[in-house]
């Protein structure tokens, strides 16, 4: 039989959602795959039962149902400070995920150059191959994971065809300030490259911290897709309701893209959260108070365990340091520390070009009670994972 594709061949399933299965596995707090074990507001849920029983069940709109396209322009125009057309501007799309790889398809040709920031989320290089482009990695440097401008414009020199962003960036929780957007969006002019941006953290950013949207940057908005979910803003990431934000030339390309990759957005979940993209202010205000309360907690707690970890400036992802554990695949430490200590985490070298094995991911979207149920069981974490001596 003829080979397979060549593209995919050094595919790896999700490190993450691997990371859940070994988790469930032995029964550890997962805390690897970024997801709540909390409800969604009630208004979206009371919607949600209503829109079972209404006419919600057939194929919407491709791009998006009218009022779905509506309620998330109102709310995009008020929080990005720039009138977003529904019809001419908006891509509905399944996740963000899908929001990426139609922006990624929509302007790269095989054989273009895409530079991604390092670490990065996993899907990032993938979407890349899987475009036929090559990617050009450009390292953030811990502890405050930011870029050097030399190295950044060494990258595009190389004439690439577009940026991924994820701003606040997962696995790092870092947010860019807007001196540093401002290089990206003067280099970004210089070499005439799009900017993608991933912007699902967009309301999770811890004080004094400010987003800043990229597309409202001078000169910007003609280059840049906008690309964002809401699954981490309203907790319901199994609805897979994500969209894209470009100018109209630029939608009406992804358009045709989404519309031959999955047809369409889940139509009853695109009427039922409609209620969320109407809250006012409040609601956003108590999710970052949660999110911050949460992140005061996490954190107090393993410094409190004496374990050395990055802080967060946005979304709700924590790196550990497990240099002292001696291990030479982190890898190897998350399997060991879900079966024998009962907490699941990703092995930060699934975000990481450079060789880099000394991180762990953990994430504290989850009740109070489960983050404190992992804390608990971490306390065991130097006697039942001692550390190795160097050569063993």
């Amino acid at each position: 039989m003829q080979s397979l594709s060549e593209r995919t061949a050094g595919f790896t399933d999700s490190v993450i959602r691997r990371m859940t299965r070994i988790s469930n596995q032995y029964g550890a707090v997962n805390l690897s795959q970024g997801f709540p074990d909390f409800e969604p507001p009630n208004a979206i849920l009371e919607r949600l039962s209503q829109v079972s029983h209404e006419d919600f069940h057939q194929y919407s709109i491709t791009y998006g149902a009218q009022n779905f396209r509506e309620a998330l322009a109102a709310k995009q125009s008020h929080y990005m400070g720039r009138s977003i057309d529904p019809n001419r501007e908006i891509v509905a799309t399944c996740g963000s995920t899908e929001a990426m790889m139609a922006a990624m398809m929509t302007v790269v040709n095989p054989g273009d150059k895409v530079i991604v920031f390092s670490p990065f989320y996993e899907n990032y290089g993938a979407d890349t191959i899987l475009s036929g482009a090559e990617p050009i990695y450009v390292p953030l440097q811990p502890p405050a994971f930011c870029f050097d401008p030399e190295v950044l414009e060494d990258a595009f020199r190389q004439q690439p065809k577009a940026l991924i962003l994820c701003n606040p960036s997962n696995p790092c929780g870092k947010v860019f300030t807007r001196d540093e957007l401002g290089i990206i969006a003067a280099l970004a002019k210089k070499y005439d490259t799009y900017v993608i941006t991933d912007e699902v953290y967009e309301h999770i950013v811890y004080a004094p911290h400010q987003h800043t949207y990229f597309a409202t940057l001078p000169d910007m908005w003609e280059r840049t897709i906008s690309c964002s979910s809401l699954s981490k803003t309203y907790s319901i990431t199994g609805w897979r309701l994500g969209y894209t934000i470009a100018p109209e030339e630029i939608t009406e390309r992804i358009k045709k893209v989404h519309d031959f990759l999955t047809v369409g957005a889940a139509s009853p979940l695109q009427e039922a959260i409609i209620p969320g993209l109407k809250f006012n202010q409040d609601y956003y205000d108590d999710l970052l108070d949660k999110y911050t309360h949460k992140r005061a907690l996490f954190l107090k707690g393993l410094d409190d365990l004496h374990l050395i970890h990055t802080n967060p400036e946005g979304a709700y992802y924590v790196l550990l340091d497990i240099s002292e554990f001696g291990y030479e695949s982190d890898q190897e430490f998350c399997e060991i520390l879900a079966r024998q200590v009962g907490v699941g985490a990703v092995p930060g070298s699934s975000f990481f070009r450079e060789p880099v094995n000394h991180f762990i991911r953990l994430h504290f979207a989850k009740k109070d009670e489960t983050l404190q149920a992992a804390l608990n069981r971490l306390e065991q974490l130097r006697v039942k994972i001692p550390a190795r001596r160097k050569g063993i």
